[in-house]
C-alpha cells in the first residue's frame, strides 16, 4: 500500500526478527528496514530490496538471485555463503558495521553475530551488479566475483584471499590494502585501478585488461592511425578506386576514445581492443572483428549488417538500435552478422534488428533484448536463461523461424 500511495500505507520493519528459512522471493521490500534481522536461508530471488537496511543482518546462505538491492545499507551484514548470482548492489553499502547498546551501567555493549561483520565468505556474487558498491574491509574469501561488475568499487583493505574474479570488470576500483593473495584474476579488467600496496601473491592474471598497451601498440604503426582510418573512408566512398583498406590484427585501439560515425565498412581488425571505445553512428558493415574486446563500448546506432564478431567479448557494451541484420553483398545474396560464441553478458540490445543473426553458443545471459527484432535468428546452444525479452517476445520470436528458443 505504501507504494500504491493508499491510505495506511507503512513501511516494512522486521528489526532484530527472526525470518530464517522464510519465501520472500519476487515481493516488493524496498526500503524495508530489516537491522539486525535474520534472515539465513530464506529465499529472496527476484526479491526487490531498493534502499532496504540491512545493517548487521544475518543472510548466510540465503538466496538472493536477481534480487535488486540498490543502495542498500548491508553494513556489517553476514553473507556467508549466500547465493547472489546476477543481483544488483549498485551503489550498496557494504562496509563494516557493528550494533550497539548500553548496559546497565550506562557503557556500550557491542552486540555481534557468531560470525564476524562484513563476512562475505563463499558468497557468490557472479554476474552481480556491485557498482561503486562500498565494501571497504569487506571479508570474502573464496568468494566468487566472475564477471561480475565491479566499476568505481571500493574495496580498500578488503579481504579476497583466493576469490574468483575471473572477468570482472574493476574499472577504477579501490583496492589499495587489499589482500588478493591466491586469487583468480583472469581476464579481468583493471584499468584505472587503484592497487596501492595490494597483496597479489600466488595471484593468476592471465589477459588481464590494465592501463598498459595490449597486444601491439598505435605506435608500431608505419602511418599514424588517424591517416589510416581516413584512407580507408576514402576506399569506400571511391568504392575502392583510392585510398587502401584499413587491416590491422591485435592492436590496442583504446588511445583513440572515440571513432562515432567513423566509416569502417569492411575493416579487418581480428583480436583488436575497442574496450570502452565511442563507435555509435558509426558503420561497420561487413567489418571482420572476430575475437575483438569492444567490453563497455559504444555501438548505439551502429550500421553492424554482415558484421563478424565471432568469439569477440561485448559484455556491458551498449548496442541498442544498432543493425545486425544481413547485409546485401549481391542480387538475391544475403551476408548474415556472426555472433558465434561471442560473450553479450548484460549487453543493451533494445531496439536492435537481429535479423538472420548467428548466434549459436553466443552468451547472453542478463542481457536486454526488449524491443529487438527478432527473425530466423539462430541462438542455438546460446545462454538465455536469464536473458530479459520483452512480454511475447519469444512467442513471436519463435513464429518468425528463431532457432534455439523452442525450449
Amino acid at each position: 500500500m505504501l507504494y500504491l500511495g493508499r491510505v495506511g500505507g507503512a513501511r516494512a520493519v522486521f528489526s532484530f526478527c527472526d525470518l530464517r528459512g522464510l519465501d520472500l522471493s519476487g515481493r516488493n521490500l524496498a526500503d524495508a528496514d530489516f537491522t539486525g534481522a535474520v534472515l539465513s536461508e530464506c529465499n529472496l530471488n527476484g526479491t526487490k530490496l531498493d534502499r532496504a537496511i540491512m545493517f548487521c543482518a544475518d543472510v548466510r546462505r540465503a538466496n538472493l538471485g536477481r534480487a535488486s538491492l540498490r543502495r542498500a545499507d548491508l553494513r556489517g551484514a553476514c553473507l556467508r555463503g549466500a547465493f547472489m548470482v546476477g543481483a544488483d548492489l549498485f551503489e550498496c553499502d557494504l562496509r563494516e558495521g557493528a550494533i550497539a547498546e548500553k548496559d546497565q551501567k550506562g557503557n556500550l555493549k557491542f552486540l555481534r553475530h557468531e560470525l564476524k561483520p562484513s563476512e562475505m565468505q563463499t558468497v557468490v556474487l557472479a554476474n552481480a551488479n556491485l557498482e561503486r558498491a562500498r565494501m571497504t574491509g569487506v571479508v570474502a574469501i573464496q568468494a566468487d566475483f566472475t564477471d561480475a561488475v565491479m566499476r568505481g568499487c571500493k574495496l580498500v583493505r578488503a579481504n579476497l584471499r583466493q576469490s574468483k574474479l575471473t572477468g570482472a570488470n574493476l574499472e577504477g576500483a579501490d583496492l589499495s590494502g587489499a589482500d588478493l593473495k591466491g586469487a583468480n584474476l583472469n581476464g579481468a579488467v583493471l584499468v584505472r585501478t587503484t592497487m596501492t600496496m595490494t597483496a597479489l601473491d600466488q595471484c593468476e592474471m592471465d589477459n588481464v585488461l590494465t592501463d598498459e598497451p595490449v597486444g601491439h601498440s598505435l605506435s608500431e604503426l608505419e602511418r599514424p592511425i588517424a591517416e589510416l582510418i581516413a584512407d580507408h573512408a576514402l576506399w569506400c566512398e571511391s568504392q575502392g578506386a583510392e585510398g587502401a583498406p584499413l587491416t590491422i590484427r591485435g592492436f590496442d585501439l583504446r588511445p583513440l576514445k572515440s571513432l562515432a560515425n567513423a566509416d569502417l565498412t569492411a575493416m579487418r581488425a581480428p583480436g583488436c581492443v575497442f574496450y570502452g571505445l565511442d563507435l555509435s553512428g558509426s558503420q561497420l558493415q561487413g567489418a571482420q572483428l572476430e575475437g575483438a574486446d569492444l567490453r563497455t563500448a559504444k555501438l548505439g546506432g551502429s550500421d553492424l549488417r554482415g558484421i563478424n564478431l565471432r568469439n569477440a567479448k561485448l559484455n556491458n557494451a551498449d548496442l541498442r538500435d544498432c543493425n545486425l541484420g544481413p547485409l546485401l553483398i549481391g542480387a538475391d545474396r544475403l551476408m548474415p552478422a556472426h555472433l558465434d560464441g561471442a560473450t553479450l553478458r548484460y549487453t543493451d540490445l533494445r531496439g536492435a534488428d537481429l535479423t538472420r543473426t548467428m548466434c549459436p553458443g553466443s552468451d547472453l545471459s542478463y542481457a536486454n533484448l526488449i524491443g529487438v527484432k527478432l527473425r530466423h535468428t539462430d541462438f542455438s546452444d546460446a545462454l538465455l536463461d536469464t536473458t530479459l525479452f520483452g512480454r511475447g517476445a519469444l512467442r513471436d520470436a519463435i513464429a518468425n523461424g528463431c532457432k534455439g528458443l523452442e525450449t
